[in-house]
């Protein structure tokens, strides 16, 4: 009979319905029950309640993902009201392990019911992937808070979250140093001269059997072997991180246009000459064109080469400001709340610059066949 009911939602049940008969933890004789906290109970029930009406109902609309979304919120609560007030955690709050491993099903089917509306719309969309990163989130914060992890090992997001707003202003002129004068200027500059050189090469043959082995060659060489030589060279300022940046983004461009220029069929070029268009011509109007998937791929795989160059550049020498040089400040100082909330700007800004490139790789690109929607 519960074959024909949803599975994930009927495994929800089980666990939640299962954890009734654990207790959270106990201090000495003194038991605290999972349910002491009649709040709690409420917002778990509420959950359950929710998860039956979608069996029985089995809907797929939009509403339906909406409610047990709603019920997958309201049964997350409980456990964060309980962590606060656990007196001993860890193993022996088997109970609420167990209803967080169900809330776990929950959370799976509000997804997938989701992502069955996702294609219709927009924010939808990108609700999926906001929730998913959000439940993982949430994990880390029970986790970490119920197991009673020292936060010098690894402290929760909470604690995260407070570091970034106690510590606003160094973070901001620690991101000003690394990504607007270093990452942006090294991006632009390794990225353009790699583009103008594909171009020349592509036009000059001879200069691809030289190039292009050099290109293996200086990718094998690790960036904490150039990163000391380029601050010898250009100083403890931003300059040198760029110069780092610029050899780590140069030939992945130069290698993805040269790949995307040759990438032009023989038919279209031959088409190109029959309406006597030059080298130019067909380079501007077809080649380039076609190059673009590759030319925005070389810029993806870049804006996560420029930020890792500028951090790990920054451990060589910089002035008292920028990412890695907090990092490895604060890491000598045991203060590891600020180098997690460091960590996640550097998260945050990497996400936002590959998710604006895809986003313009998306306009401009949705002719090719990777954006063509399947009826």
């Amino acid at each position: 009979m519960i074959a024909r009911y949803d599975p994930i939602l009927v495994l929800f049940l089980v666990f939640a319905v299962a954890s009734f008969w654990f207790p959270v933890g106990h201090n000495d004789s003194d038991y605290i029950d999972w349910w002491f906290d009649l709040r709690a109970l409420g917002l778990v029930l509420a959950s359950m309640v929710i998860a039956g009406l979608q069996i029985f109902t089995r809907k797929s609309g939009l509403f339906s993902a909406l409610m047990v979304t709603g019920g997958v919120i309201l049964g997350a609560i409980a456990p964060l009201m309980a962590v606060a007030t656990l007196r001993t955690g860890g193993f022996e709050a088997i109970g609420l392990w167990i209803y967080v491993a169900g809330l776990g099903f929950l959370a799976w089917r509000a997804m997938a019911l989701l992502s069955k509306v996702a294609d219709n719309n927009k924010l939808i969309s990108l609700v999926v992937p906001a929730l998913f990163g959000v439940w993982l989130l949430y994990l880390w914060q029970v986790i970490t808070t119920g197991f009673g992890v020292p936060s010098v090992l690894l402290p929760s997001p909470g604690q995260i979250g407070l570091a970034i707003a106690a510590n606003g202003h160094t973070l901001y002129a620690d991101f000003y140093q690394t990504v607007v004068k270093s990452v942006f200027s090294g991006f632009v500059f390794g990225c353009s001269s790699g583009f103008l050189v594909a171009i020349l090469v592509d036009r000059i043959p001879f200069m691809q059997r030289g190039l292009l082995p050099l290109g293996s060659l200086v990718s094998a060489v690790p960036i904490v072997g150039i990163a000391p030589i380029m601050v010898m060279w250009f100083g403890f300022d931003w300059e040198s991180k760029a110069a780092v940046i610029v050899v780590m983004t140069f030939f992945p461009m130069l290698i993805n246009t040269l790949a995307g220029l040759q990438e032009t069929g023989k038919i279209e070029r031959d088409l190109m000459r029959s309406y006597a268009a030059g080298y130019w011509q067909t380079l501007f109007f077809v080649r380039l064109p076609n190059a673009l998937p590759f030319i925005f791929n070389a810029l993806k795989i870049n804006s996560t080469l420029a930020m890792i160059g500028a951090i790990v550049a920054e451990f060589f020498g910089t002035p008292i400001v920028g990412m890695g040089f907090r990092i490895s400040t604060e890491v000598g100082r045991m203060n590891v709340d600020i180098v997690w909330a460091t960590i996640t700007v550097a998260a945050v800004v990497g996400s936002v610059f590959y998710g604006l490139l895809a986003l313009f790789e998306k306009r401009l690109t949705f002719w090719h066949a990777s954006y063509r929607r399947t009826r």
